[in-house]
């Protein structure tokens, strides 16, 4: 995808593995956040509040879905070991629980710009 900025792909390559693979926050939670916070604040103390809102509404709807926003929780795996690392890629944990972690998280993320906006 072209993005005319390399700097856009390069901010969010740390998310990965629950946030440089220490198994915390699913990188695709940090990255609705952040295009939440990109389309929504604008400065303002009201609308920080309308943006929280909404990102608590999206942590609601992601748990809903997806069991949890903790990528250890998310793949089973403890990606700070080698072991674990090993484990993710020898398996086929992106195709069952990466991809549809961003896919659930890009579907919730427009879902509320458009309820929301």
């Amino acid at each position: 995808m072209e993005t005319g900025n390399d700097a856009i792909p390069r901010i969010a390559s740390g998310f990965g593995g629950g946030i440089g693979n220490t198994g915390a926050v699913c990188g695709a939670v940090v990255g609705a956040v952040m295009a939440l916070s990109l389309k929504m604040e604008q400065g303002g103390m009201e609308e920080y509040m309308r943006l929280a809102g909404v990102i608590q509404e999206f942590r609601n709807r992601f748990e809903a879905e997806m069991g949890t926003i903790n990528c250890s929780e998310l793949t089973g795996l403890d990606l700070t070991t080698e072991e674990g690392m090993n484990a993710s890629m020898e398996s086929d944990t992106a195709q069952k629980v990466c991809f549809p972690a961003v896919g659930t998280a890009y579907t919730i993320v427009l879902d509320l710009l458009e309820e929301k906006i």
